[in-house]
């Protein structure tokens, strides 16, 4: 059970420290080691979409492996010189795969930009969390871009990592962040990433299949226990949860359009490029600043179930574990 423990003491310490720049973050190092690999890769493997297939797919085995093996033996060794030394240090890990704190903290920056109607202010912070061009952006496309990305990071910065911590440890987040993290430098559909990228892209896809659907169904519920629409959170989640080019990010944009009653998703510039996409939820009213904040009491209250799931299959894995012994 400690590792049920370590899970709810990595989540406290997000709660309370978030990111704090400056100081080494494991995240960071899974990014050095991925852009070493890239440039060492990709002139080992012919100049040909097979060829950086080939490169890409051994670039996820390499840093999938490494990253794992390096959590798992780290808390081997731990354990070897005392059980309160491992769990301290799972604990830690736990809160390093975390995004919680963080993600609040870069978007409320954006909030207190548009509140002080600084427009200027508010496309850089939001810049700092998005992909799209932020240049073009009015009031309303920054606050929206800001609601985004709050609602789909609740996945992958928050529900899939502790679901993942929950049934295979800290060693499991780590595999699921490092995962992530490579889709995320590597998984764009342009002509450099489209083949070179692809094995990241797919294998994000496949982890987060599961948690994306759950994530959505815990932002329903959270949404209730926010006081927000959630039957709204509800009908858009089923209506609309399919309506984007990635397989899972729509599903807690739904849930969060609906809860919220405003339309997200359509058209944004990526590169100087408009890149067309379906809207999710329906415009019941305009969208505003203070949405920045009501999106982020649904991204705490989903969080707070998805902790509650994550210790539950904790306890489940560990029971199962003395029973098989």
């Amino acid at each position: 059970m400690t590792h049920v423990a370590a899970v709810a003491v990595g989540f406290l310490l997000d709660l309370l420290l978030g990111d704090p720049r400056g100081l080494p973050h494991p995240v960071r190092g899974m990014g050095a080691l991925i852009a070493a690999l890239e440039r060492r890769l990709r002139p080992a493997f012919p100049a040909t979409p097979g060829g950086a297939r080939a490169a890409g797919a051994l670039l996820v085995a390499l840093v999938a492996g490494v990253c794992t093996a390096v959590a798992a033996a780290l808390l081997w060794l731990c354990g070897q010189a005392g059980a309160w030394l491992a769990f301290a240090v799972e604990s830690v890990l736990c809160y390093q795969m975390l995004a919680l704190k963080s993600l609040r903290v870069e978007s409320m920056k954006v909030h207190a930009a548009l509140t002080a109607d600084d427009l200027a202010a508010a496309r850089g912070a939001v810049g700092e969390i998005v992909g799209r061009d932020t240049a073009r952006l009015d009031a309303a496309g920054v606050t929206r871009a800001a609601v985004e990305t709050v609602a789909e990071n609740t996945t992958d910065g928050v529900v899939a990592p502790l679901l993942f911590m929950g049934l295979f440890g800290a060693p499991g987040a780590v595999l699921y962040k490092a995962v992530n993290t490579m889709d995320s430098m590597l998984g764009y559909q342009n002509e450099r990433y489209l083949h070179f990228g692809r094995a990241a892209a797919r294998l994000d896809d496949a982890l987060n299949f599961i948690p994306a659907r759950l994530a959505g169904v815990l932002m329903c519920a959270g949404a209730w226990l926010v006081r927000l629409d959630a039957r709204g959170a509800w009908r858009m989640f089923w209506r609309d949860r399919r309506n984007h080019p990635s397989p899972n990010a729509a599903h807690t944009e739904a849930a969060c359009a609906g809860a919220l009653g405003v339309r997200l998703g359509g058209g944004s510039f990526y590169g100087g490029r408009l890149v067309e996409k379906p809207t999710i939820g329906e415009a019941t009213r305009a969208i505003k600043a203070d949405d920045i904040v009501r999106a982020n009491r649904l991204l705490y209250a989903t969080s707070a179930l998805a902790l509650l799931v994550s210790l539950a299959l904790g306890a489940l894995v560990a029971w199962a574990w003395r029973a098989a012994s």
